[in-house]
């Protein structure tokens, strides 16, 4: 068949992240918006068709090309791999000089081509040669990172070596089919970052942040929170040594009491806070026991100590400053660029790796929990060097629980996790069934092959599917470097592929020093700023002296409620005299309840026509004046639980006199009044929208998030329209294809009718001539040749016809073609644009979605305190956060 009867129409999109962040989305396309329009592939070759597959199929990762086992040779076949795959998560297997460090990092530009963000621990430092990545390959961008020992023992000069090496990547990446235009691409498709906890020499990481407790809801998160803190102290005591249990280790079950503690009064906690906690616990018991019996001061006290010695330590500062452990934005940078954040973790020592990588882990775990459910890869948390973080049972280090969690919970949030490593015993083998692609390289050791026949006969007896264990088993021993056998379960047989060769120069492992070069060339993400502890001490008030033993007696209508003490006499005098910098001993103390004003509201803001309902509770808790001055809500900030409020009190106590604003229940219904007013003036909340979407957001959500959900919506309408679209110009191309073909055959008879012609014409003259010479009439015979020779014209003409029109149809095709190129590029330019178009909106509430829930007399506590110098001073019996924020 002619070739101009070829002609397809690349699909749109396919398998793309429908869960992606902001910002390059678009400027990078929804895939790749930057890029032309789905192409028109006319005359392709095999070798044409690989590369456009693999620099233009959306949601298509190119990892190399099918290899022939038998003729141990490359095809010219693709490994096209859907990203969408990766959610049920890969393995790479293979020894050293398999091609293993190559395959991962072939993986993760694809990924990161597919605007995919990347979360990468590292920790031998290879695969922060993704950073060397030189779009002109010229030997001056290798010189500085090339192996200067491999020069000398080559006997050249560096300068020569790097030219050696340039033409090196030149060759290879020409034999691939990968220009500098892809290479170029993928720099821009991400900010790459590499981070060093513990060290400036790359982006810096504030793990202890991530101390800090969580805004969320103890009654709805409890389970959460509670994974959250055993994974923090798993971390931490694996730090100083300590292989604790959780459900038997008197060290953990304490440490995280402590920090339970400490997160649900709502105070801020860092290393310090928790060391002196941990010497004097805020509580006396432990389920059935008294403290002492079940961890005595002496034993609390080495672990403090054990502790301490972290932060005495030099370099301890460099672990609580930098980016902290946010997962959001470590995949996207604040404009919404993709990142790939690579964690470098060759500086550390064993333990200061594994309480890294367990933090990163449960920060990962966080981020998911608060993830809707998709079908597409959201992001990739690729663990390079997997070796002794996620072992076999019965072993388990505190990253093993937080890993096996995300591989279980990633695929419903469209979390991805591939492991690399040597040796398959490295890992457990329940991470080994969970895997649904397995990429296998060469494996001598017999043990090894075993474990990785086992587990694959396990992934596929789960697909339903059988194994060919004898051809396996002899194929694994007998790879060369850069082959692979491929597993993917939703993909059918197993395939040998030979990577692709990387766009990423692979130097070896990273030095400290050359990542801090690296790091000097690459724009950093800005460093948050340090705030202050929120101070915690509050001022010293006059100590009242009518004070009375039992409430005051007021009216049946003035309402009250008791907030209880939360904090010990004890605790609250260690603190006072911790900020005020000495001891003081105390003659005598008093718990002292006084009255406050406290107001609870709920703002019901609704907007049915944009699709908005939510529901905000107010809270105040101020001090009145005497008189008919009006009350400064904003003053009055509070985070008051509704456990929180008894009618009755709770604990012996002294009682202040209460003001007679607050004693006087008309003066309250002024107040409840004054209080609904400024509530129905001062709450609202803004939403996003954008008008050429009419999408609107919901409350609290950020630009970031909406501008998401925008580039979601945007990308469903555009390729609705371009499958509409296609779908229209390949109705018209098959009509156009069907004439070419119907016009072909006619050409043929026309041939077959004009060569028949031609012989019959040849036929009729012969026999003129015959007659002429046997002096036979020439009459009839020249008049049948000259009949024969006008039906040989006509069978020409009919060919010459047909001729012409085959060519103008073919004309027509490469018409419909540059018409439907064209028509991709309006349609990709135009839904692109429609991110641009976000505002916001103001909710406001109707006067009868305001409620005042309460407003009335609230007992709040104190400590107050004389000391020996007569001095008089108040401390807080509750927690500054769960009474004024």
């Amino acid at each position: 068949m002619p070739p101009s009867n070829s002609f397809s129409i690349a699909q749109p999109c396919a398998g793309v992240n429908t869960s992606r962040q902001p910002g390059d989305a678009l400027t990078a396309p929804i895939c790749d918006l930057r890029l032309s329009p789905p192409p028109c592939t006319m005359y392709a070759t095999p070798q044409r068709e690989a590369t456009m597959s693999a620099s233009d199929k959306r949601g298509q990762l190119y990892l190399g090309r099918e290899y022939d086992l038998k003729k141990g040779a490359v095809t010219d076949r693709p490994i096209l791999y859907a990203a969408r795959h990766l959610t049920t998560h890969a393995i790479i297997l293979g020894m050293t000089g398999s091609g293993k460090t190559g395959l991962g990092i072939i993986l993760l530009e694809e990924a990161l081509l597919q605007s995919i963000p990347v979360l990468v621990l590292d920790p031998k430092g290879d695969i922060a040669n993704l950073l060397l990545t030189f779009a002109d390959l010229r030997a001056e961008d290798f010189a500085p990172w090339v192996d200067v020992e491999g020069a000398r023992r080559r006997g050249v000069s560096v300068e020569e070596y790097a030219a050696q090496e340039a033409r090196k990547w030149q060759e290879g990446l020409a034999q691939w089919d990968i220009s500098g235009e892809r290479i170029g691409r993928l720099r821009r498709a991400a900010q790459f970052t590499i981070f060093t906890p513990g060290s400036e020499a790359g982006q810096p990481v504030d793990v202890l942040h991530f101390f800090d407790a969580p805004d969320l809801d103890w009654e709805v998160y409890e389970e959460s929170l509670r994974e959250r803190i055993g994974g923090i102290v798993s971390a931490l005591l694996g730090l100083v040594g300590v292989e604790a249990d959780p459900l038997q280790s008197p060290e953990h079950i304490l440490l995280a009491r402590i920090i339970e503690h400490v997160w649900r009064t709502g105070q801020r906690l860092d290393l310090p806070t928790l060391i002196r906690l941990l010497q004097k616990p805020p509580f006396q018991q432990v389920g059935v026991f008294e403290l002492e019996t079940f961890f005595p001061e002496r034993d609390r006290f080495a672990l403090a100590r054990a502790l301490n010695n972290l932060i005495a330590a030099p370099g301890f500062e460099n672990w609580q400053e930098g980016t902290p452990l946010d997962v959001g934005k470590l995949l996207y940078a604040d404009g919404g660029r993709p990142q790939a954040s690579i964690f470098y973790l060759a500086h550390l020592n064993d333990a200061q790796r594994a309480f890294f990588i367990t933090l990163l882990l449960e920060a990962v775990r966080d981020w998911l929990r608060g993830q809707s459910g998709t079908t597409d890869l959201r992001a990739l948390l690729y663990f390079d060097e997997v070796f002794g973080y996620f072992p076999p049972h019965p072993a388990n280090p505190p990253t093993k629980t937080p890993l096996l969690a995300l591989i279980k919970q990633g695929r419903a949030a469209g979390l991805g996790v591939v492991l690399a490593t040597q040796n398959p015993a490295d890992l457990d083998y329940k991470g080994l069934t969970n895997a649904g692609t397995w990429a296998i390289g060469a494996l001598r050791a017999e043990r090894d092959k075993e474990r990785v026949l086992e587990g694959l006969e396990g992934a596929v007896a789960e697909a339903g599917a059988t194994l060919d264990r004898r051809t396996l088993d002899r194929a694994l021993g007998a790879l060369k470097p850069r082959v692979f056998l491929l597993h993917d379960i939703r993909a059918g047989e197993p395939v040998f592929f030979h990577t692709r060769w990387a766009m990423s120069y692979l130097r070896g492992p990273l030095t400290r020093k050359q990542v801090r070069d690296l790091m000097a060339l690459t724009p950093r993400p800005p460093l948050p700023i340090p705030g202050e502890r929120e101070a915690e001490e509050h001022p010293p008030e006059p100590a009242p002296l009518d004070l009375s033993p039992t409430p005051p007696t007021l009216p049946p209508d003035v309402l009250q409620l008791f907030l209880p003490p939360t904090i010990t006499f004890e605790w609250a005098l260690r603190r006072y005299e911790e900020q005020a910098g000495r001891p003081v001993l105390v003659r005598e103390r008093h718990l002292v309840y006084t009255p406050y004003l406290l107001a609870l509201g709920t703002v019901r803001l609704l907007d049915r026509k944009r699709g908005v309902s939510h529901q905000q509770t107010v809270a105040r808790l101020v001090q009145p004046s005497e008189g008919l001055g009006g009350v400064d809500w904003d003053q009055g900030q509070a985070v008051v639980s509704e456990d929180d409020l008894s009618p009755r009190p709770m604990g012996e106590g002294f009682y202040a006199p209460v003001p007679s604003t607050l004693a006087r229940p008309r003066d309250l219904k002024r107040l409840e009044k004054d209080f609904a007013d400024y509530l129905y003036h001062n709450v609202s909340a803004s939403v996003w929208h954008n008008p050429a979407l009419k999408l609107y957001g919901t409350v609290g959500e950020s630009r970031r998030d909406f501008r998401v959900r925008c580039e979601e919506e945007a990308r469903q309408r555009r390729d609705a329209e371009l499958k509409k679209a296609r779908t229209r110009f390949e109705k018209q191309m098959t009509r156009v294809q069907e004439k070419i073909r119907r016009e072909q055959r006619e050409l043929a008879e026309d041939q077959e009718e004009l060569e028949a012609r031609k012989r019959e014409e040849l036929l009729t003259l012969g026999e003129s001539a015959l007659n002429l010479l046997t002096g036979r009439r020439p009459s009839a015979m020249l008049s049948r040749a000259s009949r024969k020779r006008r039906l040989t014209r006509q069978a020409k003409a009919d060919v010459e016809e047909s001729l012409a029109a085959i060519e103008d149809l073919k004309e027509q095709l490469e018409d419909l073609g540059a018409q439907w190129e064209e028509q991709a590029a309006e349609i990709n330019a135009r839904w692109a644009e429609t991110l641009e178009e976000i505002e916001t909106v103001e909710i406001t509430p109707r006067r009868a979605d305001v409620t005042v829930e309460f407003c009335g007399l609230a007992w709040v506590p104190a400590w107050q305190v004389t000391l020996v110098d007569g001095q008089h001073i108040d401390l807080p019996a509750r927690e500054p956060t769960a009474q004024a924020k």
